[in-house]
């Protein structure tokens, strides 16, 4: 069977850190598959906040997800705090790809969890229609390609 293979940017400009909670973990006493998905649009959310933006607040548009994929490689436990590095790629007319790399320290260790990759599209919700990425958020977007501008590295 085919895996799923996500090559990572090579900036990954943005780092935050998530906590894990008890209600993160399932019966295998780890974080379950769907807390990725939660995980990272927690880091794409404050990824955008360094712009001011969010996911409905886009320069006057909105993002909508049009595919996502996560390639997992280690469990992450309760109690974990879980560091999240984000890279973009790919910036098009309407759409641009977020990459996430999910690390935990445990041990004095650090331990890959999980790569993922979204493709972001830029949406009009009222018009329920696919619109261009404002010219603003592609300056802003562009930057963040090889600039480092975490504000939140912990």
């Amino acid at each position: 069977m085919n895996r799923i293979k996500i090559q990572l940017p090579e900036h990954l400009t943005f780092i935050t850190t998530v906590p894990i909670r008890i209600t993160d973990i399932n019966y295998g006493n780890h974080v379950g598959n769907q807390v990725f998905f939660e995980l990272i649009q927690e880091a794409r959310v404050r990824f955008l906040q360094q712009f001011d933006y969010g996911e409905l607040n886009f320069e006057g548009v909105g993002l909508i997800m049009a595919d996502a994929a996560i390639e997992f490689h280690s469990e992450v436990l309760y109690g974990d705090n879980i560091e999240i590095a984000v890279g973009i790629s790919d910036i098009a007319n309407s759409s641009f790809n977020i990459f996430y790399l999910l690390t935990v320290l445990r041990n004095e260790k650090r331990i890959r969890a999980a790569k993922a990759k979204t493709g972001i599209v830029c949406f009009n919700y009222a018009e329920k229609k696919v619109v261009a990425i404002p010219a603003l958020a592609k300056e802003k977007l562009s930057s963040a390609l090889t600039v480092s501008t975490n504000k939140s590295l912990d």
